[in-house]
């Protein structure tokens, strides 16, 4: 009876995950993951809309099913008033929140109060909105502000090239605009906890879904001003914060430690990797690290000096760092060695 039962909620839990992307076709999906009949995925269906998580529209082969939002909740807040993270959360968040297992919401904890404080003491801005949604699938926030715009603070301080490079070295992590006070480890760790979380500020939005080693940029023509962060997270998820700080952690050493770089993200369009002066962006800040994750996926060449000045001149003077190599093709592979030893160096 057990076992049927885990099968059951099973079965509820993946309709609920995918009923958004697959709204009319979600029962021939689940019948085909779980390979049973329609029919069975039809008890299981009525059943979430007896319980109000989903409803149904349409006849028949026209059937809709949506997910039905249990809690929506939204608050402004006026940043004159001395905020604090915490006090928010606690006074305005958990109530809303709550019930909730105990890993996700120590995910929504750290998230929450990382973001909330950003907006805080960085933004500049008069107002923080807040807005979630909470479902029987999954929760969503959104946190957003009317300042200055995260992308273009850290472009700004840190005389970097443009908000896409802001973006890049946010990416690696331990990057801040205020080292006396924060670590630089809040947008990061926030980012790879969550399902789905996302950014949008200026003319740049940055995306990352948990899982997936590739994070995304686009840009657009309109800029606008402040910041808008969403966090999506599923309610059944086993993660907890230990596991996501874990994998960027050496196992003798529990600091951050280890960060991932997807080369891709610092192409402009379609240019080439080639020069010295890209792969030297690429690096920046890399020696905060003991172990590194060059990660060059989609990515179909680089050029000489690029792969010298990583992987001889900047490995030569940084012994103590591990300089690793993740889905390199052939011809990107080959280039690196060369590098590695020395060959067909440009004089």
């Amino acid at each position: 009876m057990t076992r049927i039962r885990a099968r059951g909620e099973d079965i509820r839990h993946f309709i609920l995950a995918h009923v958004e992307e697959h709204p009319s076709d979600i029962s021939k999906l689940t019948a085909e993951h779980f390979d049973i009949t329609r029919q069975a995925v039809n008890k299981h269906l009525h059943r979430l809309i007896s319980e109000r998580a989903l409803n149904e529209s349409g006849q028949t082969r026209n059937r809709i099913y949506r997910i039905v939002p249990q809690i929506e909740w939204d608050r402004v807040y006026d940043t004159a008033t001395g905020l604090e993270e915490d006090v928010v959360w606690r006074n305005d968040i958990v109530p809303v929140l709550t019930p909730m297992p105990g890993n996700i919401s120590d995910i929504w904890h750290y998230g929450f109060t990382e973001m909330f404080n950003n907006a805080i003491n960085h933004s500049g801005g008069s107002e923080i909105y807040v807005k979630l949604q909470k479902t029987a699938g999954y929760t969503k926030m959104s946190i957003s502000d009317n300042g200055i715009g995260i992308f273009k603070k850290i472009q700004t301080e840190l005389k970097l090239l443009d908000e896409r490079h802001a973006i890049f070295e946010l990416h690696k992590g331990k990057l801040t605009t205020d080292p006396k006070h924060h670590t630089g480890e809040g947008i990061f760790f926030t980012s790879r906890m969550f399902d789905e979380f996302d950014i949008l500020s200026g003319g740049v939005y940055f995306g990352h879904i948990f899982g997936d080693s590739h994070d995304w940029i686009a840009e657009r023509d309109r800029f606008k001003h402040g910041t808008s962060v969403w966090m999506k997270i599923d309610n059944h998820t086993s993660r907890t914060v230990a596991k996501v700080f874990d994998q960027f952690s050496s196992a003798d050493d529990f600091g951050f430690n280890k960060t991932v770089v997807p080369v891709k993200l610092a192409q402009y369009g379609n240019e080439k990797l080639i020069s010295r002066s890209q792969a030297k962006r690429l690096l920046a800040r890399i020696e905060l690290f003991k172990t590194v994750i060059f990660d060059f996926t989609d990515i179909e060449s680089i050029g000489q000096a690029f792969a010298d000045e990583i992987f001889r001149v900047f490995a030569n003077q940084h012994q103590d760092i591990q300089l690793l190599v993740n889905d390199a093709n052939l011809a990107v592979g080959r280039t690196i060695e060369r590098a590695k030893s020395g060959i067909s160096i440009e004089k």
